[in-house]
């Protein structure tokens, strides 16, 4: 069996509420990855976040958090749902860390090609 991972998907925000629009984004990116994740028996949604980045103060982003049974797989499956819903797919850096260990998180997509760095 395949080792769990954490899996976040990540959103720039405006400010550290977000607006309407974050909120709702919040909520469909949730709900679609909960169901995609169960019905392909990879995992689920752990929660969110949202805030001022660790790494600059003053930028501010929102965490998706997942835990997911296979790393691959579950990058895919994430890609996937959210281009096919149109989630401001084009917007979103997606990083993983193995479960249960104390570590850093590793970028695994960047929709913007310049991005070669990951923080919460």
């Amino acid at each position: 069996m395949a080792e769990k991972h954490w899996l976040v998907v990540q959103y720039p925000l405006k400010s550290a509420k977000g607006s309407k629009r974050d909120q709702w984004l919040k909520e469909k990116v949730m709900e679609y990855l909960e169901v995609a994740l169960n019905e392909h028996e990879l995992g689920e949604v752990d929660g969110c976040d949202q805030g001022s980045s660790m790494a600059d103060p003053n930028k501010y982003v929102m965490n998706i958090f997942c835990v997911v049974a296979e790393e691959e797989r579950g990058i895919a499956l994430v890609k996937k749902v959210l281009r096919e819903s149109r989630l401001d797919y084009t917007r979103i850096l997606i990083a993983t860390m193995p479960y249960g260990k104390e570590g850093s998180y590793t970028l695994k997509y960047a929709s913007k090609k310049d991005v070669t760095e990951f923080s919460l």
